[in-house]
């Protein structure tokens, strides 16, 4: 009698790990980046992701004056403190742990973001997200969410999923955008607990872990992966993520690929460097 044997070729598996490099932006703060270093200069649709987490104010008091964005996408994913937004367009807000900001610069604005705090911890996630030729020159938008208004569910024992974007399940999160048709998860595992997602065919995904250990992948596939560790996945489209003895945290990001030229200079994406060398006559005309 034959035997049945698992079937793993659905099941993505982890193509590489690699650890933030620390680095400072804006006024100083410090930061860790995990894209858009030496490492892995970006993972298409993803330009960047920055980790930043302290108790210590001096390392975020100066936060990030005016600066310029044009050509891709800004999210803002705030796990503890608070921290102010304004831009030259008239948009004005407080991001509060839990909320996150879906910010499409598209066209060009000039914005900044400092702490509304003088002390106690300020820790998450800055990722940016490129946008499709056909968008880089819309018109500026905010998708900004208060944490109530983020669904968190139970999909598994021991598993508590804060949904920005994406599925799951009949839940849909709150983050809209066509182009790249972004996952972006906080999932939370219990010590022992493990879950599995069905991710979009075709997209690119990485999973972040950011308290805890866990591993990824099904069984001789699958690979240890700890805090401060990124794991981009490769092959099938269903994740299993598996949380160790002391429990996890991680991010689950995903996208749709744009498969386009990127020239990339500083705060501005575009698609040819006369695009970003226009970028910056009409930062400098005010034109932003």
């Amino acid at each position: 009698m034959a035997t049945a044997t698992l079937d793993t070729t659905r099941y993505a598996r982890v193509g590489r790990k690699l650890q933030g490099q620390a680095t400072s932006d804006g006024a100083g703060v410090r930061l860790t980046r995990v894209i858009g270093g030496q490492q892995l200069p970006d993972l298409d649709p993803f330009l960047l992701l920055d980790e930043f987490g302290t108790d210590r104010a001096e390392d975020y008091i100066a936060g990030f004056p005016e600066h310029p964005h044009r050509g891709f996408e800004t999210v803002t994913y705030m796990l503890d403190g608070r921290m102010r937004h304004k831009d030259n367009h008239g948009n004005e807000g407080v991001l509060v742990p839990g909320s996150v900001q879906w910010m499409t610069a598209g066209r060009g604005l000039v914005h900044s973001e400092m702490p509304e705090q003088q002390e106690g911890r300020m820790r998450g996630f800055q990722l940016w997200v490129n946008l499709p030729a056909r968008e880089k020159m819309t018109d500026p938008r905010y998708q900004e969410f208060a944490p109530e208004r983020i669904p968190q569910l139970q999909p598994a024992a021991g598993v508590t999923v804060k949904l920005i974007a994406g599925r799951v399940g009949d839940t849909v999160g709150p983050i809209v955008q066509p182009a790249t048709q972004p996952v972006y998860l906080d999932i939370g595992l219990d010590a022992g607990a493990a879950w599995e997602y069905e991710l979009p065919e075709g997209h690119s995904a990485f999973v972040y872990v950011f308290e805890g250990a866990a591993s990824i992948g099904q069984g001789e596939d699958a690979r240890a992966v700890n805090a401060q560790e990124l794991a981009v996945l490769t092959t099938g489209n269903v994740v299993k993520l598996a949380a160790g003895a002391q429990g996890a945290r991680a991010i689950l990001v995903a996208g749709q690929p744009l498969r386009e030229p990127v020239a990339r200079y500083g705060p501005f994406v575009m698609n040819t460097k006369q695009e970003v060398m226009q970028a910056f006559v009409d930062f400098q005309e005010g034109k932003f």
